[in-house]
């Protein structure tokens, strides 16, 4: 009898698979909220990203000293599950050289990934990208810093789909908030919230195009954060209509009460992660060929889909049953 073969081995052929991630991504900008954010991720477990802040988080004239307590934190035994990435100043700003340089230099083989914010265009980010890919060299380090770029500008949502072509990408955020800014009073300050940020024809728009790029190239599209802070339905609800109607596999939270809620939304229900599990079994043991499950054909297409349902039930904490989990991710 032949050995049983992982779904990676059997269902990728050597090219690249989709990302799997957490499908919640704090911010946190001082270093007491930083350490906070690890302390609640070492308690929920390893289910949210965090995102230590230069951007909003440094004070002016104090980027680099910033910067070096993001890298002492992210270099503690506070980062125990090593899910923890930084926001640098963007292309306009004098210290996004200085993020970089500190950031990679003292951090890069721990650092989850870089977050570049309020790009106009694709020649923006690739700059600043073939920076972080020379800056990651010269300090010896070998890994591909994942990077996510933040689409909250009319010249970064033109270019979105250069963008999201771009080497080391990861995820696509949509910044909702500066992108109403930047219409000048066309949309209504009312679509900073729901329904209106779901509603609005310009925003929908937005949404989507950056979804369809994100996806398009391999990427995780992320949606902007819920304004309403405390109100944890909202935050819920957001996140359902986020990931069910527009295809958002992730979201931001500036809320601790908020990571828990994002995470219930997005995560799969019960029952596909049942069905998931048993359809892969029945697939390995058919040397992944094809089968039937329930009255139903399931092939190489359906089981790439159902890996990544299970892959997320396992980053989610969503129960499957024993025997796949020993034989997926034992």
């Amino acid at each position: 009898m032949s050995p049983a073969v992982h779904p990676n081995q059997a269902l990728f052929g050597g090219e690249k698979p989709f990302p799997v991630i957490p499908s919640c991504e704090h911010f946190a900008g001082s270093e007491n909220l930083i350490l906070k954010a690890l302390a609640l991720q070492d308690t929920l477990g390893p289910i949210f990203d965090i995102t230590c802040d230069c951007e909003d988080g440094a004070a002016a004239g104090q980027e680099r000293e910033h910067a070096g307590m993001i890298v002492s934190t992210l270099n503690s035994a506070a980062n125990k599950h090593r899910m923890a990435g930084a926001r640098i100043h963007d292309y306009t700003h004098p210290a996004w050289r200085l993020d970089v340089d500190i950031l990679v230099g003292g951090a890069g083989n721990v650092l989850a990934y870089i977050t570049i914010p309020k790009p106009t265009n694709s020649e923006q980010v690739a700059e600043m990208i073939a920076y972080i890919q020379k800056v990651a060299t010269s300090n010896g380090i070998t890994r591909q810093i994942p990077i996510h770029v933040l689409i909250e500008t009319h010249g970064a949502l033109h270019d979105v789909y250069k963008i999201a072509a771009l080497p080391w990408l990861q995820v696509i955020d949509f910044g909702l908030m500066d992108f109403v800014s930047g219409h000048h009073g066309a949309i209504p300050a009312s679509a900073m919230r729901s329904p209106g940020q779901f509603e609005h024809r310009l925003l929908a728009r937005a949404k989507a195009e950056v979804v369809a790029a994100a996806l398009a190239h391999g990427v995780v599209p992320a949606h902007n954060v819920t304004l309403d802070l405390k109100n944890t339905e909202t935050t819920f609800a957001d996140a359902k209509h986020a990931r069910n109607e527009f295809g958002f596999l992730r979201m931001w939270s500036i809320y601790p009460t908020q990571i828990q809620a994002i995470v219930d939304a997005m995560k799969p229900n019960y029952d596909e992660v049942t069905d998931a599990s048993n359809i892969l079994l029945a697939a390995q043991a058919a040397q992944w060929g094809p089968i039937q499950y329930d009255g139903e054909l399931h092939d190489r297409a359906t089981y790439r889909y159902f890996w990544e349902v299970l892959q997320k039930a396992k980053l989610t904490g969503v129960e499957m049953p024993a025997q796949a989990s020993t034989a997926f991710f034992s």
